[in-house]
Parts: structure tokens; C-alpha cells; sequence
């Protein structure tokens, strides 16, 4: 099986096993494929025939939802078992997790939820991710989190939060986009300022969804993380202003909600593509 080492500075997609098919048939123009990690660790069947096909043909990235990075107990050492054999039998580019928490003593919540910004935490966090990377024997990218409360407790700016726990454990972070317009207009602070204020230097992926929106008992905006439609305007130009502050990366279109045909789903790619080249142009143009 091909292996390819890192994820290529353009557009990449999730792969749903809707699209299977049609993949195989016309193996499109995408940069890589994201698979998220529990969906992959039975030993065999359709999805692993389907996607050691489409592996050995594009860089793949690996998604976990489940480690509970944030949880105040031990990992699952079951769990990250499972996640190491994938790993070992696929060989991914990436593989990122979520700055959340899911467990709790021995119920798991299917929720990816928030944490307080301590210093506890921070150390929690810091040893959770340093097994992880030891066990896997790979750098993970850890994911800032898309939210809806925030805790009086918190003493520590996120992207402060985040660069710390990088810094300390020589993790990559995850920069989704819609995420932080998600939380910022919910906690009503601004969306281009937290992007100025995060670690470009320590992102190796970005990540691009659409999300849905309602009110709140105020009556004010609501954005909920739905990964079910397109990426919306406001969040598209959000990654316009990343992309001059990072620089292209590896971009995922998340949609993981009402899943649409492939043809929908392949012109989200081709039009973040044509902003990554859009905007390798202006830099070209401004270095004349």
C-alpha cells in the first residue's frame, strides 16, 4: 500500500461511505480524505476494503472523536489500543483529536464537551496528550473546541490555552474556522481578533464547515456546529483572513450531517482550492 507522509496544502474531504462509489469510479482531483477513527476499528468488512483502496491513492487523515482528551479520568487504554492499530495498519498523514471531554467514571456522553481554561486543566490535558503521542508514536494536532457556555472558573485565554499545551507537549493544533466563528458569535467577541491572537506557527491543519443558526432566549444569534451544509459566507471570508496569517495549509470541508451527493460536496473543495490559489497569486503578485 502506498503511504504518503504528509497532507498535501489544499483542499481535502471527508470520506462517507455514500461516496464510495463514486470515488473509486472517478478517483476526483482532492488533495486527501479524513475518515474519523471509531468508524474504522472493527477488523474488517466494506469500509476497510473501500478505504484501503482510496488510501493507497490519497494522503489520508485520521479523526478521533472519542479519547476524551479533557476528561478528568485516565484514557481508555482499550480505546487507544484500537487507535493504534489503525494507525499501524494505515499509516496516516495526520491525526488530530479534540481539546473536549466525553467520558465520565465509565458512561460516555456523545457529546464533544467544554472545558475551563486552569491551570489544572492545562496539566490534565498535557499528560492525557503526552500518552497519547507516546502511544501512538505519532504527533497529534489537538482541535480548538466549538462552544456554547464559557465557565467563570477560566483564568486562561483559549489561544493562550492552546499554545501552551502545544508548547508543553510538542503537539500541532487544529485550526477550525468555523468553530471559531461558531464560538466567538455566541460569546459575542470577535471572530478576526481570535484569529490574529492564535499560533499560526503550530497549525498543520485547517478545518471548514457550515453550521446552522437560531436565537437564543435573548433573542440574540445562535450558531450551533452542525457540519450539515455548506461553508457559510462569513465563515469563508474568516479563512480568507487565516490563510493571510498561516499561509495555505491543509484545509478539511467537513460535512457530516445530510450528507449530500458528491458533486456538492467535491465543489466545496474546488472552491477552497481556488482561494488557496487565489491567494498564492496575490502573494506572487506582491513579491514582484
Amino acid at each position: 500500500m502506498t503511504r504518503f507522509d504528509v497532507l498535501p496544502d489544499r483542499a481535502g474531504l471527508g470520506l462517507k461511505a455514500e461516496h464510495y462509489s463514486d470515488i473509486v469510479e472517478a478517483w476526483p482531483d482532492v488533495g486527501f480524505f479524513e475518515v474519523h477513527a471509531e468508524n474504522y476499528m472493527g477488523d474488517g468488512g466494506p469500509p476497510h476494503r473501500y478505504l484501503e483502496t482510496i488510501s493507497a491513492r490519497y494522503p489520508l487523515s485520521l479523526h478521533g472523536v472519542g479519547l476524551s482528551i479533557g476528561g478528568e479520568g485516565p484514557i481508555d487504554n482499550a480505546h487507544l489500543g484500537r487507535l493504534r492499530g489503525l494507525i499501524e495498519r494505515y499509516r496516516p498523514a495526520s491525526f488530530s483529536e479534540h481539546l473536549a471531554w466525553s467520558t465520565h467514571d465509565s458512561a460516555y456522553l456523545n457529546d464533544l464537551l467544554p472545558l475551563p481554561y486552569t491551570e489544572l486543566t492545562l496539566a490534565r490535558v498535557c499528560a492525557h496528550i503526552d500518552q497519547v503521542q507516546d502511544t501512538l508514536g505519532i504527533r497529534m494536532l489537538l482541535e480548538n473546541p466549538s462552544t456554547y457556555v464559557l465557565f467563570a472558573e477560566s483564568t486562561i485565554e483559549e489561544t493562550e490555552f492552546l499554545t501552551r499545551i502545544a508548547e508543553q507537549t510538542g503537539c500541532g493544533l487544529l485550526l477550525d474556522v468555523n468553530n471559531v466563528m461558531v464560538s466567538t458569535v455566541n460569546h459575542r467577541l470577535d471572530p478576526f481578533a481570535y484569529i490574529e491572537r492564535f499560533p499560526h506557527g503550530l497549525v498543520g491543519e485547517i478545518h471548514l464547515a457550515g453550521y446552522d443558526e437560531t436565537l437564543d432566549s435573548a433573542e440574540d444569534r445562535l450558531l450551533i456546529d452542525a457540519h450539515g451544509s455548506v461553508v457559510k459566507p462569513d465563515v469563508f471570508d474568516l479563512f480568507r483572513f487565516t490563510l493571510e496569517k498561516s499561509g495555505p495549509k491543509p484545509v478539511l470541508v467537513e460535512w457530516d450531517n445530510n450528507v449530500p451527493p458528491f458533486a456538492e460536496l467535491y465543489d466545496e473543495a474546488k472552491r477552497v482550492d481556488a482561494a488557496i490559489d487565489a491567494f498564492r497569486s496575490s502573494q506572487d503578485v506582491a513579491a514582484q
